[in-house]
């Protein structure tokens, strides 16, 4: 018989690397550019919830070895559900650049790659008696104060699929200068730093039927002196793929989308792809040398 179960909201750290191409429009002479981004990048992040109620499983009317009922119960503390993941996304980004200001937006389509769920808690186990006080911290009777689970590490249930809508703001680093001409010098890199925010507009995880935990179903008397029976078989399911928490922490089904938030700064370096060799010599010219009749002056060519 579980009850309810609360969860704080998930926060986490990622970072990535990108490559992309970048299109500039706009006259050579204006400090206005129009800018068009396409790119193909990867990010590897980390997120995590932690539990922020005890979760409880109680087995009613068990029997101990004098023949007393008691309820058995299970109490979960300390867990921790952390996710990863490797994902690859494709930005199209469309924007302004005027002087040292730039902002873009668009969107970023990508697929979830290697999404993994960690799991760790630990539980506490005890007795409840009509008759008597609870019974606790008695190993000898199966009854634990902190018994430390074995880490569990799964895959997590993610969508492939993932699209974000991105918003980036920021400026170019550097000197420079509106001067226009053939002699003034173009630089052929650039540094930008901007922040940004990325948010999912798919949902993100796949809805499961797991409970949060399974326990034993009934408890073992036989086992009771000095033996762990009723913790070492306890069965953990990351929290993402139960039916018991719901995407806000209440306990009920997922009524609720998991979408990814992501709040950061990005560096870019730019650099100008080579430009088509100038022509040396734009006109080659020549002068027939052969004299015709009468030393007549040759005929003059050009192409």
């Amino acid at each position: 018989m579980p009850s309810q179960s609360k969860y704080s909201t998930s926060l986490g750290v990622a970072g990535g690397v990108g490559f992309l191409y970048e299109m500039q429009v706009g006259p050579t002479y204006s400090p206005t550019r129009f800018l068009l981004d396409i790119g193909v990048g990867a990010d590897y992040g980390m997120t995590a919830f932690s539990q922020g109620a005890s979760a409880k499983v109680t087995l009613p009317n068990q029997q101990d070895l004098q023949g007393d009922v008691f309820d058995y119960v299970y109490e979960m503390q300390d867990r921790k559900d952390q996710y990863t993941n490797l994902a690859v996304r494709v930005p199209i980004m469309v924007g302004v650049q005027h002087r040292h200001f730039y902002m873009l937006a668009g969107v970023k389509v990508g697929a979830n790659l290697l999404p993994q769920a960690h799991t760790k808690a630990s539980i506490k186990t005890y007795g409840d008696y009509q008759q008597f006080d609870r019974f606790e911290n008695m190993p000898e009777y199966q009854f634990f104060d902190k018994y430390e689970l074995p880490a569990a590490k799964t895959k997590a249930g993610f969508n492939m699929l993932n699209m974000d809508v991105s918003f980036e703001i920021g400026g170019r680093l550097g000197f420079m200068t509106d001067a226009v001409g053939f002699d003034v010098p173009k630089r052929k890199t650039e540094y930008r730093l901007a922040a940004y925010v990325d948010y999912g507009v798919l949902d993100i995880h796949k809805g499961g039927t797991n409970a949060g935990f399974l326990t034993p179903e009934y408890y073992n008397a036989v086992y009771a002196y000095g033996s762990k029976t009723m913790v070492e078989n306890i069965e953990v399911n990351d929290i993402m793929s139960t039916v018991t928490v719901d995407a806000q922490g209440n306990a009920a089904p997922f009524a609720k989308s998991v979408n990814n938030f992501m709040v950061g700064l990005k560096f870019t370096v730019l650099f100008q792809l080579p430009e088509e060799g100038q022509c040396v010599i734009c006109r080659d010219a020549y002068r027939n040398s052969a004299r015709r009749g009468g030393g007549r002056r040759g005929m003059k060519y050009e192409e």
